[in-house]
């Protein structure tokens, strides 16, 4: 999910001023593709809503998305209890990328291979595939039904998009590979590493997409490659190879993918960034990919997204990209999470991070946020403030969604401190109606006078935002 990143207070205001003094504007993108990222793992949106925010996305400055589908696709035959109950139907996925092409957004997949593959895992079925018994994260390597499980997931997808030029398959927080009984067998024999096994595993991932699929590339998240000495990236250093995987002479991941080299932070080291760049093109990496956040990267349960943070990490990215030879970086990705993986809680919903979105879209398309930019954000979104204290009115906004985030502004900066104080402070609810008095469903009669009014104000403040989200996302939520 590529979501290590440090957390900001949950309910931050943050203000934008200083951007709009402060920044100059060089009027081109030196990121040729921007690509907006669909996580449809946690309130996925429904197909009209996508309809009408895909002109959004388009008139902001994107000309891609990057759709990560987990569940939400229709996997058929032995794939088929991958698919959660209100995943998209085959009709509902061509019509989705009928709605891009309209709107000139080209479209990458995407399909966890390796890590982060906890709605696969987690079935009783393929449990017996995880690297580690206990933890359904990560995929064996080891074992050839590993490799064409995914294989047959990349080929259902690529199925439905016989069009894309990129595929990507994740590979990204790896975690405990080489801990397997399997691994730990493996890297008995000498000279094998943590970093070979990794290796050998996306290159058999990529070699299926190549041999497959030949006129779509592969792409990957980078944090597993970061680490690993350039010698050993470019095939020049080899230990032995996984029983179940093919062995060529030389490690070709740099012929086979190109990198996506995600840092989401505010304060993202240009320096350090750019070093990794120069030493993934001396390895022999052609085309390297950079990736943002435009939310869902602050903390698990982040319900408001903080503008500023985005914006930072935005601007730092336009330092890296400044930096190496042109053309290095091919595009950059705009990632959205929903959730951190599969059985966290929901952080913000897309429409509440749509604002954080332009913002970081128009800063990428003019190199900066000064007054008029910010103006062309405010003109965009209907709105005539972006501080998030002023989300709370019609302000908000007249975008697709904007009223979700007027409703959500109200709960996160109003209504959860209210109930807070109510449970926690209230002396009638406190000691009539604490957690033991709800748990037996009792309360002495006489105290529901004191209690009840201000319930059901707080029912009456929280009903509107039910039918609204209802609307515009999938209801159902999935374990």
């Amino acid at each position: 999910m590529c979501l290590m990143q440090e957390e900001v207070p949950r309910q931050e205001v943050f203000l934008l001023h200083d951007f709009t003094k402060n920044s100059t504007m060089s009027g081109c993108s030196p990121f040729k593709m921007r690509l907006v990222h669909l996580d449809l793992k946690g309130a996925p949106p429904r197909v009209c809503y996508l309809s009408e925010i895909f002109p959004l996305f388009r008139a902001l400055g994107a000309n891609g998305l990057l759709i990560e589908y987990e569940d939400m696709f229709p996997y058929e035959g032995h794939l088929r209890l991958l698919r959660a109950k209100h995943a998209y139907s085959p009709s509902e996925i061509k019509e989705i990328l009928h709605l891009a092409t309209l709107n000139e957004l080209e479209v990458i997949p995407l399909v966890q291979t390796f890590g982060h593959m906890e709605f696969v895992l987690k079935h009783e079925a393929l449990a017996h595939l995880r690297e580690v018994a206990l933890f359904p994260n990560t995929l064996n390597p080891h074992k050839a039904e590993s490799l064409a499980l995914v294989g047959a997931m990349i080929d259902q997808v690529m199925a439905l998009h016989p069009g894309a030029r990129w595929f990507h398959i994740g590979c990204d927080e790896v975690y405990y590979l080489g801990e397997g009984e399997d691994s730990r067998h493996w890297l008995q024999q000498e000279p094998n590493t943590r970093a070979e096994l990794c290796l050998s595993y996306m290159e058999a991932v990529a070699s299926h997409v190549q041999a497959r699929h030949p006129t779509t590339t592969p792409l990957v998240w980078d944090d597993m490659l970061r680490d690993i000495p350039e010698d050993q990236l470019s095939g020049r250093v080899r230990g032995t190879r996984p029983h179940s995987l093919s062995p060529p002479p030389a490690s070709r991941v740099p012929q086979l993918v190109e990198p996506v080299l995600w840092d989401y932070g505010a304060d993202l080291d240009v320096h350090s960034k750019v070093l990794l760049v120069e030493k993934y093109r001396k390895s022999g990496f052609s085309w390297l990919w950079a990736a943002s956040a435009f939310k869902g990267a602050t903390g698990a349960s982040q319900a408001l997204t903080p503008i500023e943070h985005h914006l930072r990490n935005h601007m730092q990215w336009l330092q890296v990209a400044g930096s190496v030879p042109v053309d290095t970086l091919r595009g950059i990705i705009l990632t959205g999470w929903q959730r951190y993986d599969h059985f966290s809680v929901l952080c913000e919903l897309l429409p509440v991070g749509i604002p954080s979105l332009a913002v970081c879209l128009q800063v990428l398309l003019h190199g900066g946020f000064a007054e008029n930019v910010k103006a062309r954000v405010e003109n965009f979104l209907g709105t005539s403030s972006l501080e998030a204290t002023d989300f709370r009115s019609e302000r908000a906004g007249s975008f697709p969604g904007s009223d979700i985030l007027n409703l959500i502004t109200q709960v996160s900066l109003h209504l959860c401190s209210s109930v807070d104080a109510l449970l926690e402070r209230d002396r009638y609810v406190t000691g009539w109606f604490s957690p033991y008095h709800r748990r037996r469903k009792f309360i002495h009669p006489v105290m529901i006078q004191h209690i009840q009014p201000q319930a059901l104000r707080f029912m009456h403040q929280e009903k509107p935002c039910q039918p609204v989200v209802k609307c515009l996302l999938v209801s159902e939520v999935k374990l």
